[in-house]
């Protein structure tokens, strides 16, 4: 496939840009003010990561301050995810309202760059029923990016603008038809149960017909082996050192015997099988693996059981609600992952390098998206354009 190119808006930690590397799409500009996810990058470009080999050299740091016209008729596919504390389920859930939302500034892009198709992401949280109303207004907006907010209009009445314009017009010159969805990265291959909401735009000028990717994996056939004794073989292991969740063992008998279509769920287990046992003074072989200390257990806060996908990595360390940064083991004995366990967890490539401290580069990777999810997703883009 020819190489496409592309705007990564807000990449952050760069996993949505890896996933579109991977696929195929080489970034012309890359967004982000992040002084930590800026080292990031800049460190894993000019080939010390292969799949960063051609990111350009030089970070926009502020997305507002960006022209993005210059861009315009160069552009294959735009992507980004916009700060997601806005809609955040920990968050102030403030919406719209919030100063961080920076989807205005994604859809400006979208205008000025014109590009052929445009992935957007952000949490699930964006789909809860308090925001359906501004939910909604994001996708009217980005299907007509062109008709824009006035400084002194409220957005319940740009909403009202957009609304009479998408019932009313026959013109769709300029026009994107979106689609959105839910993914679940364990679904796509990633070892970690993760909910995304996508936004896909494609021109409408394109007049190409595209779906999101059916998914490739599925816990009824994890399920499945787990009761036949195929994961047991695997991964190497025996009964008594299984760790499952325990509402997940009362399922196992029933998928006994049960032929499935999709791959097995991957679990955190065969994300790392690996890997050696961590420890304080790191690793030769693999960067960024260090064993940290202080990992405990109380209500609620039980970490991620070896022989399931990985709850979903978070932007804390000590303050996770689920102990989302542990592993545990069938003994209930529980240690933080090593940053390295934690981008193999999000699929990163083991010579991307994450920089700062544990706790900096576990915000990192909280916040990013799983590479092998974007992978599929702009991959399915990329083919449809």
């Amino acid at each position: 496939m020819k190489a496409l190119s592309s705007i990564e808006l807000f990449a952050g930690a760069g996993g949505l840009a890896l996933g579109a590397s991977q696929a195929g799409v080489v970034p012309k500009a890359i967004v982000e003010w992040n002084k930590d996810c800026q080292n990031t990058i800049l460190e894993n470009s000019n080939g010390k990561s292969k799949l960063a080999a051609h990111w350009p050299n030089e970070l926009h740091s502020d997305v507002r301050g960006v022209d993005f016209s210059k861009y315009c008729g160069n552009i294959d596919i735009l992507t980004g995810g916009p700060p997601c504390q806005p809609f955040s389920m920990g968050g102030r859930h403030k919406a719209q309202s919030d100063t961080r939302d920076m989807f205005p500034q994604a859809i400006r892009a979208i205008r000025e760059s014109n590009p052929r198709a445009f992935i957007l992401e952000n949490v699930r949280g964006l789909t809860r029923s308090s925001f359906r109303p501004y939910f909604e207004y994001l996708k009217l907006q980005m299907r007509h990016p062109y008709i824009t907010r006035q400084s002194d209009e409220l957005w319940t009445d740009h909403f009202s603008r957009l609304q009479a314009h998408h019932t009313g017009s026959k013109d769709d010159s300029g026009d994107y038809r979106v689609v959105s969805a839910v993914l679940n990265a364990a679904d796509f291959g990633v070892p970690q149960i993760r909910h995304r909401v996508f936004f896909v735009g494609i021109r409408a000028d394109l007049q190409l017909n595209w779906s999101f990717p059916k998914p490739t994996h599925s816990k009824r056939s994890l399920l499945a082996d787990l009761a036949s004794g195929v994961y047991l073989n695997r991964v190497g292991i025996n009964d008594n050192r299984l760790s499952i969740p325990d509402h997940i063992k009362k399922s196992v008998d029933r998928y006994r015997e049960k032929e499935l279509k999709t791959l097995p769920w991957l679990t955190t287990r065969e994300a790392l099988l690996d890997i050696p046992t961590p420890s304080k003074t790191g690793s030769r072989k693999y960067q960024n693996h260090i064993f940290k200390d202080g990992a405990k257990t109380y209500a609620g806060h039980t970490g991620s059981p070896l022989d399931f996908p990985a709850k979903a990595l978070k932007a804390g360390v000590h303050g996770v609600p689920g102990g989302e940064n542990m592993m545990r083991d069938a003994k209930g004995n529980v240690r933080y992952f090593t940053v390295r366990e934690s981008a193999r967890i999000q699929t990163f490539p083991d010579d991307f390098k994450i920089t700062g401290c544990w706790s900096e580069a576990m915000r990192q990777l909280g916040n990013a998206v799983p590479v092998e999810l974007a992978h599929k997703v702009v991959k399915s883009v990329a083919f449809a354009i």
